[in-house]
């Protein structure tokens, strides 16, 4: 059965097993979460679910997003997220989704926005090489080279790895191993690191890897 919540980064930090090997683990804050809306195969063609996650002021939300949430009787939500569960015909709107959908073992897809890096150089944006540090480069050792534009075309081509904004885009990490699950603090320990500042919303699934 295919699974899924909406979480919060909380930080990175380390546990223990049970033959004294240290884990590196990142937290996430699991849910609860709320059924939103439920679409159906009759009426919308398929069978998904929407997740809210986190409690916003009433004052914060517009009239349409105020219809929405009064129409499903949940408070405002700061986050939402559809998800296709195969489970979706079973469950109505309304019903919570709490951390303890996933349990100890299980493998997930992690899915967040990167750290922002600003404006970047194409070696550290793209990995490319350096120039050699000998007598006649100058100061442009870093800098990206020929273009490849001669006369024909004399431009440089679309789709040309060059400086520019690195990082704050999606990005999902696969096949993560769940170490813990705190169902009472809804609180899930996946080993590994996850994209995204501390505090910053993720979104976790069953692993396609491993479905």
């Amino acid at each position: 059965m295919q699974k899924a919540i909406i979480g919060k980064k909380v930080g990175m930090t380390q546990i223990f097993d049970a033959e004294g090997r240290v884990i590196p683990v990142t937290v996430i804050e699991a849910g609860p979460c709320s059924v939103i809306q439920k679409k159906t195969v009759e009426r919308d063609g398929y069978e998904a679910v929407q997740l809210g996650f986190m409690d916003k002021a009433d004052k914060n939300v517009n009239k349409p997003q105020a219809g929405h949430f009064k129409k499903a009787g949940v408070s405002a939500k700061r986050v939402l997220k559809e998800f296709k569960l195969e489970g979706a015909a079973e469950m109505n709107v309304g019903d919570e989704v709490k951390a303890d959908v996933f349990a100890e073992g299980d493998r997930v897809d992690v899915t967040g926005i990167s750290k922002g890096k600003g404006t970047a150089g194409a070696i550290k944006r793209w990995g490319q090489r350096m120039q050699c540090h000998t007598h006649g480069v100058g100061p442009v050792h870093r800098h990206a080279g020929s273009m490849g534009a001669a006369t024909d075309p004399s431009r440089v081509m679309p789709g040309k790895k060059l400086a520019g904004r690195m990082g704050a885009e999606q990005v999902t990490i696969m096949n993560l191993d769940i170490v813990k699950v705190d169902a009472e603090h809804n609180l899930i320990a996946v080993r590994g690191a996850i994209p995204g500042v501390k505090g910053g919303y993720v979104y976790l699934r069953n692993s396609v890897k491993n479905a």
